[in-house]
């Protein structure tokens, strides 16, 4: 309360929890009435966190029909309240995770399996230091056919590379100034900013903290920060992977340390190579990378990012110093031996990718996993075994694999799996038209089924909508 407090002119709040495919699901409400929801929490459907990416329940899931579409128990986390600068009013925002109505974590909530992998860190007295890197673009999409923005400053659109250029950050220089301020307003701490290789591509690192919960808060609300302060300057922020077919894509890359109880560095033996834990550690995040690929590449497009000679890592192996490889060991000081995790996409879940990556590293520091020898050269040419390279594929090696069922609970792997299968099954339904349609930023209409008599959904789609059908109205 203490916020709303020292900010009187908010009128309104928002509540709201990341969902399994990372969107916010939540609700307004009149800041004269927070304190209720500060301190008894609030009422939301377990399903909302079990959406597609249509915002539609997922067919057939437990959660829905079945048991009639139980309430859970949404409770503000340690982040308390922030300001929303995206917005035209004064607007304060309180970020959730779902537990059960007896105080016990939700399963289903990304955030809290995230926190489930930290407590087993803390079981072992480590601590995880994280930092995430956020590539994104910004959009022209008031065209058909999405395009970069044009410069601010001259109205001219950019054609070719723009890597490390001065000339485009100036460009969008009251985007990035407004953008900056927002951040330090909402205690996101980015750090530097640069142009990309691609026209309209930018990246932000974040600060390497000792609270990795807090680190993919921050990857999450930033998300939410770019894409909204983005419209108030007339164009569309995007973590697509892949918007563009000639050009690279984005990616989320994470850097990780581990501290002991005495607060020094695991990966840390006094030289270049890093100890025998960081080798555990990576043996780990290579051994769970086929069954995490659907983590780190949620979506069909993600797999037009993973190609070879663009950028992104399409083979299982680690290197130093070397950003043709999944994993690298940057150099640094030996203190601050680190690994970077390369594969996820800008449209990552910043929960789950965290929670994938600190998971595996863990496998192999337990099992003290043995790493392969490091790659030499490009990656790309090395013959490596390769992770899933179609969506489907990803599926399958997410629902079946060990390591993930060491790493998150089976009621998150079930609700993902059956997801992104149903997101998979409506996309082979899409015209090209649509699919232009949905990754131009814009919602696409699903095309309407019907029930059979025992009220399932036909795969084939009738002549005429069925009134209601897949459409629910929830007054919680």
């Amino acid at each position: 309360m203490d916020w709303l407090l020292d900010h009187p002119d908010v009128k309104t709040i928002r509540v709201a929890a990341a969902d399994l495919v990372r969107m916010a699901r939540g609700k307004r409400i009149p800041a004269r009435f927070s304190h209720k929801i500060l301190s008894e929490g609030t009422k939301f459907p377990y399903s909302v966190l079990n959406m597609d990416i249509w915002g539609e329940d997922v067919e057939d899931s437990p959660l829905v029909f079945q048991p009639g579409d139980p309430d859970g128990l949404p409770l503000p986390t340690e982040r308390g309240f922030m300001p929303m600068p995206w917005l035209d009013a004064p607007t304060g925002l309180l970020p959730l995770w779902m537990f059960h109505t007896d105080g016990t974590p939700y399963d289903g909530d990304p955030r809290q399996a995230l926190a489930r992998v930290v407590e087993r860190y803390k079981a072992a007295g480590l601590t995880p230091v994280v930092a995430t890197e956020l590539e994104f673009f910004l959009i022209d999409d008031s065209w058909r056919a999405s395009c970069a923005c044009p410069s601010p400053r001259s109205g001219k659109r950019r054609t070719g590379a723009e890597t490390l250029s001065l000339r485009a950050l100036d460009a969008f220089d009251r985007f990035f100034t407004s953008l900056y301020d927002a951040c330090e307003a909402m205690d996101i701490p980015a750090d530097t900013a640069i142009s990309e290789a691609v026209p309209g591509q930018f990246e932000i690192n974040m600060m390497h903290q000792d609270d990795p919960l807090k680190a993919a808060d921050d990857a999450w609300l930033f998300k939410m920060l770019v894409k909204g302060l983005a419209r108030q300057y007339g164009f569309a922020g995007s973590f697509m992977a892949k918007p563009y077919e000639e050009w690279n894509g984005s990616g989320m890359h994470m850097h990780f340390s581990v501290l002991d109880r005495d607060g020094n560095n695991i990966f840390d033996n006094g030289g270049e190579e890093g100890s025998d834990m960081l080798r555990h550690a990576v043996a780990g995040c290579l051994a769970a990378m086929p069954g995490s690929t659907l983590v780190f590449a949620p979506h069909e497009n993600s797999y037009d990012r993973l190609v070879p000679n663009a950028h992104a890592p399409t083979g299982i192996g680690w290197a130093y110093e070397n950003r043709t490889s999944a994993i690298r060991i940057p150099s640094s000081g030996p203190k601050a031996r680190r690994i970077e995790h390369r594969v996820a996409g800008g449209d990552a879940n910043p929960y789950l990718s965290v929670a994938a990556v600190l998971g595996a590293a863990l496998i192999g520091i337990e099992d003290k996993m043995q790493a392969p020898e490091p790659i030499k050269g490009n990656a790309y040419d090395q013959g490596l075994a390769q992770p899933p390279a179609t969506w489907g594929a990803a599926i399958d090696a997410f629902a079946t694999c060990p390591h993930i069922a060491r790493i998150f609970p089976a009621h998150l792997i079930e609700n993902f799996v059956m997801t992104k299968r149903q997101e998979l099954h409506y996309m082979a339904e899409l015209s090209d038209d649509e699919t232009v349609e949905l990754y131009s930023g814009h919602r696409p209409r699903k095309r309407p089924r019907c029930r059979d008599a025992r009220g399932r959904f036909v795969t084939e789609p009738c002549r005429r909508p069925l009134a209601g059908a897949r459409r629910r109205h929830r007054h919680p």
